[in-house]
């Protein structure tokens, strides 16, 4: 499920992009060539720059990427990190439940009612990403919780903080293996 989520969301934020960068050449063109610039795609390439960041992010999740203050966690001992990478979790969880998720579903019904200057399309239908970003966080915090109960995820005490900088640096490593092959 993970990676079907995780490709739905690469689509999603490429195409995004893919059409920002159009949409940001078709404003020069028209600027600077025609003498006329075009409203519409500079309202439209705000909506999708807000798109693309909810869908990066939700990635982020997946990858348990989400900034964290390592240091005091892998000082710990193995149990007391499996606690708070849980709890970090849940924290996720409770905010993708609650803002983006439940607020997300708010802000968009109210919105159904404003329309956009340039668009002259309901202003809801821009926000309908929000509640679909938090429902697939949920999931991914879900998914994550499971890994580490199932101890798909290791922890382990660190001795010191160079080993702690090390550790990260081994795994930013291990991503760039992951997503590109090697470093």
């Amino acid at each position: 499920m993970r990676k079907v989520l995780d490709n739905i969301l690469k689509f999603l934020t490429g195409i995004s992009l893919l059409v920002m960068f159009i949409l940001v050449v078709w404003q020069v063109f028209t600027r600077y060539i025609l003498n006329t610039p075009s409203t519409w795609s500079e309202e439209l390439v705000a909506y999708l720059f807000a798109w693309s960041t909810l869908f990066g992010a939700s990635l982020v999740v997946s990858e348990k990427g989400h900034m964290n203050i390592p240091v005091i966690a892998e000082r710990s001992n193995p149990k007391i990190q499996k606690v708070l990478a849980i709890f970090s979790e849940l924290m996720i969880l409770i905010f993708s439940l609650a803002v983006l998720t439940v607020g997300g579903i708010i802000i968009t019904k109210l919105a159904l009612n404003q329309t956009t200057s340039s668009l002259k399309i309901a202003v809801g239908y821009f926000y309908i990403p929000l509640p679909i970003t938090g429902l697939i966080n949920i999931i991914y915090t879900l998914l994550n919780i499971s890994d580490i109960l199932k101890g798909k995820v290791t922890f382990v005490k660190a001795k010191s903080t160079e080993e702690i900088a090390s550790n990260m640096a081994n795994d930013t490593e291990e991503v760039a293996k992951y997503e590109g092959g090697n470093l």
